[in-house]
């Protein structure tokens, strides 16, 4: 493929990034114009997408939530073990109910244990303590008689003795079901239970209320089951929450929420978004400045690496805080780098060799350096953003922000500055050259 038609499907690319990257309601000529996002149905399943921004707590505010456990029957050899538990199933059923990087966070001071729940984009506290729930015993009941004189008996299945509920999607029929796994305890439990209950209900209960009425289809062993039915993405998506939210190891209970701005506040937000305009202003001027026509083709291939990386954010999403927006900052100077090394080498190539073939070996000879750098990068920002949950690094959403956002913008850099730049060089600077001769 020659380099003109290569920079032809950059173009288009950039324009479908360039379509997302542009906020929901922007001015252009005066008016107003509105850009709707993505809603497709394929097999039965709803996507949609609106492609906004997600902002941190330090920049968007949210709900601040403090509960309270109860640890009056766990022995005090366990109770750190049955905190940290809590913690993980609380930030496990946020994560399934879609809200991006919250931060929840333990403490314990003068006998009080408590999970500390702030929550980025959500103003209702209401809505975010029915959220995460409070108790939240989860029983599975057998049903004893008929009709009106029908009885739910509790079982000695429970929460405890599950181990995860997710959604998945039937491959035949591609409507909504809600996988359950249960431990090595609740197998055998679920087992003698689905056993001496076929063709009959399972009721499942939550705080003494009927959340399922799955019946039972035939004896399950493998610790593995799932509930079907007529479900929506959403209420498949509810009820794994709630059956989540039934393993919580201790009961806890909502002590205190409230609604919290901007931890930065607006001008000290305002403050950091001009410090970055001016910033990159400068590294922009500054490569014009010391390379000539060859600097605008880097500021070119710049300006297309924050198109392309802002569309990413918008498409995963990723939740843009501080620490996030210094990371993209960061990741434009491992871009600039780059063409620095590239330019620098062709200095050196040109005087020995033509200008077309000067340009080429420059690219090859500065890859190794490129490569390295970039490598560097890349596995400390794979170890901060801990994508394994390592108990020996839990680190904070912030911190993982920051590495989400450097990774992404220098696998984007590697791009711009490897296959943009050098195909715009080769039209722009390479045939221009060759023309004149």
């Amino acid at each position: 493929m020659t380099p003109i038609k290569k920079l032809l499907l950059i173009f288009i690319f950039t324009l479908v990034a360039l379509y997302i990257s542009l906020p929901s309601k922007f001015i252009l000529f005066g008016k107003e114009i509105s850009r709707p996002g993505l809603n497709l149905k394929i097999k039965q399943v709803e996507i949609k997408k609106n492609f906004d921004l997600v902002f941190g707590l330090d920049l968007a505010g949210g709900s601040h939530l403090v509960f309270e456990a109860d640890m009056s029957k766990i022995s005090d050899d366990k109770k750190k073990t049955a905190l940290t538990s809590v913690r993980d199933v609380i930030e496990k059923r946020v994560n399934l109910f879609g809200v991006s990087e919250p931060n929840v966070q333990v403490s314990s001071f003068e006998g009080k244990d408590r999970v500390i729940v702030e929550l980025p984009g959500i103003k209702d506290t209401k809505e975010a303590s029915a959220l995460i729930g409070t108790t939240a015993q989860l029983i599975f009941a057998q049903v004893e008689g008929e009709g009106e004189e029908a009885k739910l008996i509790p079982t000695g299945l429970t929460g405890a003795d599950l181990k995860s509920a997710d959604v998945q999607f039937d491959q035949t029929t591609g409507k909504p079901v809600v996988a359950l796994e249960f431990t090595k305890e609740g197998t055998v439990k679920f087992a003698d239970l689905t056993q001496k209950n076929i063709g009959k209900p399972l009721p499942i209960l939550l705080d003494n209320q009927v959340i399922s009425y799955p019946n039972v289809n035939e004896a399950i062993t493998g610790g593995k089951a799932q509930i079907t039915g007529d479900f929506t993405t959403d209420e498949a998506k509810k009820l794994a929450i709630e059956l989540n939210a039934g393993a919580l190891p201790v009961p806890i209970s909502l002590v205190e929420e409230r609604t919290v701005g901007a931890t930065l506040g607006g001008e000290s937000v305002s403050r950091s978004v001009i410090a970055g305009v001016i910033g990159l202003g400068m590294v922009l001027l500054f490569m014009v400045l010391s390379y000539g026509r060859l600097g605008l083709v880097a500021d070119m291939g710049l300006i297309i690496f924050g198109i392309l990386t802002l569309a990413l954010y918008k498409l995963i999403p990723v939740v843009l805080t501080l620490p996030g927006i210094a990371g993209f900052l960061l990741s434009v100077g491992m871009a600039v780098d780059s063409n620095i090394l590239i330019f620098e080498r062709f200095k050196e190539e040109k005087v020995r060799r033509g200008f077309s073939d000067a340009l080429e070996v420059s690219f090859g000879r500065a890859w190794d350096s490129i490569r390295d750098a970039n490598i560097a990068t890349l596995v400390t920002a794979f170890i901060l953003a801990n994508p394994f949950d390592w108990s020996f690094l839990h680190t904070s959403g912030p911190v993982r922000g920051f590495a989400i956002t450097l990774a992404l913008g220098i696998g984007i850099s590697l791009f711009t500055g490897l296959v943009v730049s050098r195909n715009l060089l080769r039209v722009f600077i390479r045939e221009k050259k060759e023309m004149k001769k």
